[in-house]
């Protein structure tokens, strides 16, 4: 039989990157966290935009410089890197460990694709008990999602046949967007209740407890 596999957003979806980003910026923005969070989101995308391609960690820096800047808050130099250097600090999702056991017991190949850089992605990778099988990264494809670069490259190195294939993410813009275009079955985890048409997953959850359900309804296993 084909591989069968099921590919991940990392952050926001695997790893709550909300509470991780607020840990490591608390110090430094204090009681103005809310307001840097919210204008370095903003400003994230922009600097993704940039070209030539600039690696994550460069987006990481300038965007929260760019957001520091627009609050009218002072950062110095090394705090700017600070999501850089403290990113494998950031905890995984209690309801993903069991989801991933869950599906490597019924045979699912697990893969990730995401925006970050693969040293970013190696330092998220030990905070979980298993690897995965793949990993697609914003540097290797020297894009951003919700471009499709990151689906068409995963689709060319795993030689995954489309209807063995389900994608899971938190992200509708980043992810269920791109996923839906190019047709590709995809499980929506809507953490953040955006509030946006769940028409374009194939299945939406609350969260990941009923994820190996929902990707076997998908499997058609």
């Amino acid at each position: 039989m084909p591989d069968r596999w099921v590919t991940f957003d990392c952050f926001g979806t695997l790893v709550d990157w909300h509470t991780g980003y607020a840990n490591i910026l608390r110090d430094v923005a204090g009681d103005r966290l809310p307001e840097l969070l919210a204008a370095y989101h903003r400003h994230e995308r922009h600097a993704e935009l940039d070209r030539p391609h600039r690696k994550y960690r460069d987006v990481l820096e300038t965007a929260l410089r760019r957001a520091a800047d627009q609050i009218g808050l002072t950062m110095t130099d090394e705090q700017t890197t600070a999501l850089a250097r403290q990113w494998g600090t950031q905890p995984v999702f209690a309801d993903v460990e069991p989801a991933l056991a869950g599906l490597r017991a019924l045979g699912y190949k697990l893969g990730v694709l995401t925006n970050c850089d693969d040293d970013l992605f190696a330092a998220t990778q030990e905070s979980f008990r298993q690897p995965f099988d793949l990993a697609i990264t914003a540097e290797q494809v020297k894009d951003y999602k919700p471009a499709p670069t990151h689906f068409r490259r995963f689709f060319r190195v795993s030689g995954v046949e489309p209807d063995h294939w389900v994608h899971v993410a938190c992200s509708f813009f980043h992810d269920i967007g791109p996923a839906k275009q190019m047709g590709v079955k995809r499980v929506w985890v809507d953490r953040d209740k955006t509030g946006e048409d769940p028409t374009w997953a194939s299945v939406r959850l609350d969260d990941a407890t009923g994820l190996v359900g929902a990707v076997r309804g998908q499997m058609g296993t």
